[in-house]
């Protein structure tokens, strides 16, 4: 019992509404001022205001009209306009404005009333300024004669509270007070009997007066005429006539008749009928004959508007008598009016991700019609992720009810009918349109699983191989794709150098070239990112296989082709054919076809003993040996691949035919020897003379130098000079990077039987960088050159050194030269501090853009310098799918093709690493400016490649050819020449310029910039373009 009672609690409690149990309550004066403060709702309602605006609080009424505004930051309730509670309520006892507070999230409905209450705005107004009384004169004291009272709009104490007659007179006074029904009447009272002798006009003022704090008053004139006997008023038949109309009565439809009698005949009992005291809109929609006192419509009546009419007729008869009665006219409702759907809240677009209960729309629904006619029943056409959920009284919501996908439906378009109970019935029909906006929930999908790309070794840089494609089933941002190269383990290195995407199309390009013998294959992974935040991606597998091509030529293995002489096999006589008297054994680098290797017997002693089997490359005989066979065969085999073109190399070998091995013992050597002996007589001979000429010049030339040096020394001039070293030495004097190398002069004393020797001094102990440089020998040694010294530096007064005649006592003079060793202490150092390129937009994807150069001063592998581009992006990309640097050359390629209205400037820098361990490096930043390409405007290209040939007037080293382009229109033919269609002049050349009145090109003097190396936009008037 105790769980069922806790069920049936919580049941309770569940079903309670969202609205609160009791209404809050407020009155306000009318015709206060607008921002006039009701109350505080807040506070009234239990609820703190700053709930108010995070619960976004508002005011529903069910006219629509909004005549009061809550101020959320406060919870106060203020007039919104100006409050007229005649024209609210008219004369209804009390005047409440119901109203409802909605409040989101829990949704809430609060009912709100405020009373209006009723100041003194308005005075007594009597229906006529003057009204005629025709009284009989034989009417008898305490005869009433009624009056058409005034009318005020105000109710309670502000209406009408007496009546009074001003000035007084004996004859009349005035009665005011109510009958049954709640009826007011005013009549005048005859205090004394009429004589029309006497006085047969009377004039006075009924002056009506209210009860307001402070009074206002009405008056009226009354004219009263004293006729002669009429001693009986009309009466009606009933006291009050009730009617019903339809409110779709057509104009003209009688609604009920009125009947009144009276007794006197003729003249005094002619009736007429008349409306009195109805209010002007009442009185234009009736009319009442005067005669028949039929009253019938003006115009159709509507329920909606007005329920009922209340109506009063005077009956009058031809002495002045009258009487009035009451008609009461009801309007009978019809279902003339469909149900009305107002929206409150409405969100479109909605996330694809919304919950399932997400409110979508918010309204009510209302029908002017009563009764069957306004109930009102909501239904939602086919739709299975949104239905209709009652909210508070006539407000319901649309919500969703299962989960979206903007990918399957992007858009919803909902139709919700209200229909009311009528008969036949009315419906309105809502249509919301659902926009769902998208949410990042899709990565992009590769159209392949894994790609297979080929490219041909020995390929030219930035070549095109493949492209990758993925998409993305969402839309705008979150569909952009972008691609990168990732590795395919977080602690992996960076992928391969040599390989790059295209951020923008995924087009996969290879930098450099690839040699397939190194390596056969290459596995990168490509990621697709989206624009979506967070951004999803996904990866694919790019297997790039090379392409083998025939770039190596056989090798022959054996016989060994380095050895000499040929290495020769031996024959014997009696061999019979087939016999194998060696094989020739070769390999190939590449692979397949272009490896395949076929054996041709190119040249031999005697072609028809031997046969080379072709694809075995045994060599054996074609025959049987006879005595008349040469004894020294000489053979040359010819081995080719099977590649296009084919490339070959030859075997050398010989062959020795003997009757038994006894001769085995004799050499190689005598053998050739034998054999070429002729030839080589001829050739010792010619060398022997050549050495001769040789030795004798060279005697010559030393015996020479040594007496113009021994000048030279008493002459005070150097020892030795580059002009003196080797060439090779000199040469080098321009690479050198060792700081402080030494140069030694070696003595030896005269008659020394030995080579014993010491160093007696340096010739340069400090010798400065710029003139003591290193070379490079045959034997990969460094050599350094001396500068010049002069026999001060030689003087007996400075210790260690010898003096110019203990020099020339020296018998020799030798200069010894130190190797040292380099380390890796120096860092590659750009040529510029700097580098700055101009890019036309919409370049060609692989266009070169400029190439930076470093230099060390170390030496061996430490001055080996390989370039790698920093870290960045571009418009969100990595910025190595935009740009890219060869590792060997330091050359810039743009990736992809760049726009200039997207992009204007991309900044970057290169690291240049030299090959010590460690290594060292150095950075430096590239500016690579977008140039805006103008091609509205067509220009006619005059051309002249005639390199400047009268150098003598023309200071600058080399000759530049400059390209001018002239615009269409220019009535002059000036122009400037903007860039040179050479390379750019060195540090220390000139540019050309050019007149702009002669187009005669020469020097500027003292000019270092280097002309701009992009094209200009051509002006309207005059214009160039390199």
């Amino acid at each position: 019992m105790a769980i069922a009672r806790q069920v049936l609690c919580l049941s309770a409690f569940l079903s309670l509404p969202h609205a609160r149990s009791q209404p809050l309550r407020y009155s306000v004066a009318e015709e206060g001022e607008s921002g006039s403060v009701v109350g505080n709702v807040a506070e009234d309602a239990g609820l703190a205001p700053a709930q108010l605006s995070a619960r976004r609080a508002r005011l529903a009424s069910e006219d629509g009209r909004q005549h009061f505004r809550l101020e959320r930051g406060t919870g106060r309730l203020l007039v919104a306009e100006r409050l007229d509670r005649e024209e609210l309520c008219g004369q209804a006892a009390t005047c409440t404005l119901p109203f409802e507070l909605v409040l989101a999230n829990p949704l809430q409905f609060l009912r709100v009333e405020v009373t209006v209450e009723d100041i003194n705005d308005h005075a007594p107004v009597f229906p006529e300024e003057q009204v005629t009384f025709k009284i009989l004169e034989t009417s008898n004291p305490g005869s009433r004669f009624p009056l058409e009272g005034a009318q005020d709009l105000d109710i309670g104490s502000n209406s009408i509270q007496s009546y009074s007659i001003s000035p007084e007179n004996e004859y009349f006074s005035i009665s005011f007070g109510s009958r049954t029904n709640d009826n007011k009447y005013v009549e005048l009272v005859l205090e004394k009997p009429l004589d029309r002798e006497e006085q047969a006009e009377t004039h006075f003022t009924v002056i009506a007066m209210d009860g307001g704090v402070l009074p206002r008053s009405g008056t009226t004139q009354i004219h009263i005429v004293v006729l002669d006997v009429n001693d009986n008023a009309p009466v009606f038949t009933q006291d009050q006539y009730v009617g019903k109309v339809l409110e779709n009565a057509p104009e003209g439809s009688v609604v009920l008749s009125v009947v009144a009698t009276d007794q006197d005949v003729g003249f005094n009992g002619d009736i007429s009928y008349q409306f009195s005291q109805v209010a002007g809109q009442i009185r234009s929609a009736f009319v009442i004959d005067p005669t028949s006192g039929e009253i019938k419509l003006t115009k159709p009546l509507d329920f909606e508007v007005a329920e009922k009419y209340e109506l009063s007729v005077r009956a009058t008869d031809g002495g002045g008598l009258s009487a009035i009665c009451k008609v009461l006219v009801e309007v009978v409702d019809v279902n003339d009016n469909a149900p009305e759907l107002v929206v409150s809240s409405f969100s479109s677009p909605l996330p694809e991700n919304a919950l399932p209960g997400t409110v979508v729309a918010l309204f009510a629904v209302r029908d002017r019609d009563s009764g069957a006619n306004g109930k009102i029943s909501c239904a939602l056409e086919d739709q299975l992720s949104f239905s209709l959920r009652p909210a508070y009284k006539n407000y319901y919501e649309l919500v969703t009810v299962s989960e979206l996908d903007r990918e399957e439906t992007a858009q919803y378009i909902l139709s919700v009918t209200a229909a009311d109970a009528g008969s036949p019935p009315l419906t309105t029909t809502q249509t919301f349109t659902v926009d769902i906006s998208d949410v990042n929930d899709n990565a992009p999908v590769f159209n392949q699983t894994s790609y297979t790309m080929y490219v041909r070794e020995n390929n030219v840089p930035t070549v095109l191989v493949g492209s990758v494609s993925a998409a993305d089933a969402d839309t705008g941002s979150n569909a952009k794709v972008t691609y990168s190269l990732v590795p395919a383990h977080p602690t992996e290195q960076p992928p391969c150098s040599c390989i790059s995407v295209n951020s923008e199309n995924g087009d996969v390009f290879v930098l450099r070239p690839l040699d397939y013998e190194q390596v056969k294959q290459i596995d990168v992974l490509v990621r697709a990112s989206d624009a979506g935040s967070p951004p999803l991606s996904s990866n694919v597998t790019v297997h790039l296989v090379m392409v083998d091509e025939n770039d190596n030529a056989p090798l022959v293995l054996y016989p060994s082709q380095d050895s000499s002489p040929l290495s020769s096999e031996l024959v014997p006589m009696s061999a019979e054919a087939g016999y194998l008297v060696t094989k020739v054994v070769a390999v190939d680098a590449d692979s397949g076809q272009n490896s395949w290797l076929s054996y041709h017997l190119l040249r031999a002693t005697d072609p028809g003993l031997f046969v080379v089997g072709v694809q075995s490359g045994e060599v054996r005989l074609r025959r049987p040996v006879t005595e008349r066979d040469p004894t020294r065969q000489k053979l040359v085999v010819l081995v080719r691949d099977n590649g296009q073109p084919p490339l070959s190399a030859t075997a050398s070998l010989g062959a020795l035919l003997l009757h038994d091995f006894s001769d085995v013992h004799l050499p190689h050597s005598s053998l050739a020897m034998e054999d070429e002996g002729d030839s080589l007589t001829m050739y010792l001979i010619i060398s022997l003379v050549f050495v001769s000429l040789l030795f004798l010049a060279s005697m010559a030339v030393f015996v020479l130098r040594k007496i113009c040096k021994r000048k030279e020394l008493k002459g005070t001039h150097v020892f030795y000079d580059a002009g003196n070293l080797q060439s090779s030495l000199a040469d080098a004097a321009t690479a050198g990077t060792l700081p402080h190398p030494y140069c030694y002069e070696i003595s030896l004393t005269t008659g020394s039987g030995n080579s014993e020797f010491k160093f007696l001094k340096p010739i340069l102990p400090s010798l400065p960088p710029q003139h003591c440089t290193v070379g490079r020998g045959t034997d990969d040694e460094q050599d350094f050159p001396c500068g010049p010294i002069t026999t001060e530096d030689v003087a007996p007064d400075n210790p260690g050194m010898l003096s110019v005649e203990e020099f020339n006592s020296l018998s020799f003079n030798a200069v010894l030269w130190l190797r040292v060793l380099d380390v890796n202490d120096n860092a590659s150092v750009f040529a510029e501090a700097r580098y700055s390129a101009r890019l036309p937009e919409n370049n060609a994807a692989g266009a070169p853009v400029l190439r930076v150069r470093a230099w060390d001063e170390d030496w061996g592998q430490n001055v080996r310098v390989r370039y790698r581009l920093g870290e960045g992006r571009v418009r969100g990309a990595l910025l190595s799918s935009s740009v890219s640097v060869e590792a060997e050359t330091g050359a810039l390629y743009a990736l992809r093709s760049f726009d200039y209205e997207e992009v204007r400037e991309v900044g970057l820098w290169v690291r240049a690493e030299d090959g010590g361990a460690p290594a060292l490096s150095s950075n430096v930043s590239v500016r690579l400016v977008i140039v805006d390409e103008n091609d509205a405007q067509q220009c006619h290209r005059e051309l002249n490649r005639n390199c400047v040939d009268d150098t003598s007037t023309v200071t600058a080293s080399p000759a530049y050819c400059y390209e001018a382009f002239l615009c269409s229109g220019s009535g002059s033919r000036e122009f400037q020449f903007l860039s040179s269609t050479e390379e750019r002049p060195g540090k220390d050349e000139q540019p050309l310029i050019s007149s702009q009145l002669t187009g005669e090109r020469k020097v500027e003097p003292g000019s270092r910039a280097a002309p701009p190396t992009q094209p200009l936009d051509c002006p309207t008037g005059r214009g160039v373009q390199a």
